[in-house]
């Protein structure tokens, strides 16, 4: 699934397009910021401006900081969203900190999201194997943790593509206009 940009403000394309336009696989331990200009940009804009409109003009922001692994910048945001969304962002940043149990944490805070049905779906066709007939928030944890310690293999591999389709999925639903 690729991430539609065109339904994007063009300012947010173009961030995006600095770093592979939403397609970029997210690593699963935080690291070095990708992009000095994406920051920059990111650092100069306000969400209302860049996400006019969106269920969660915060939520799309804090998704962008985690899309450019701007560890302290996304949680900054994600702490001070007492959303769904917000929490949800909060434990994608514990799971690539890596702390697994404050994710655990911030996902129990999230509940059921609208995005799980449609995630879990394109998991399986990534090649993830989740057990249930629901997205499970934790095992996909403890799959990322165990994907950390083999690096270069296909579980790395799934855990990442997963990871990236998790992004897309709640940055979309974030930055989509209300209707």
């Amino acid at each position: 699934m690729a991430l539609d940009t065109l339904s994007l403000q063009p300012a947010v394309a173009a961030i995006l397009d600095l770093d592979a336009s939403g397609e970029r696989l997210l690593p699963l331990t935080c690291g070095s910021p990708t992009n000095p200009e994406a920051v920059g940009r990111l650092e100069a804009a306000h969400a209302a401006e860049l996400f006019p409109g969106a269920r969660s003009p915060e939520g799309a922001l804090a998704g962008l900081w985690v899309y450019f692994s701007c560890f302290e910048h996304a949680h900054s945001v994600a702490q001070d969203l007492h959303t769904p969304e917000g929490s949800y962002w909060h434990a994608i940043v514990h799971r690539q900190e890596p702390d697994d149990f404050n994710s655990g944490y911030w996902f129990r805070r999230v509940g059921t999201h609208a995005i799980f049905s449609e995630l879990l779906a394109g998991s399986r066709d990534l090649g993830y194997e989740p057990s249930g007939s629901a997205w499970d928030p934790f095992a996909f944890i403890e799959f990322c943790a165990a994907a950390r310690n083999r690096a270069g293999t296909a579980t790395e591999r799934v855990a990442r593509e997963v990871q990236r389709l998790e992004w897309q999925l709640l940055f979309g639903w974030c930055a989509r206009v209300r209707r």
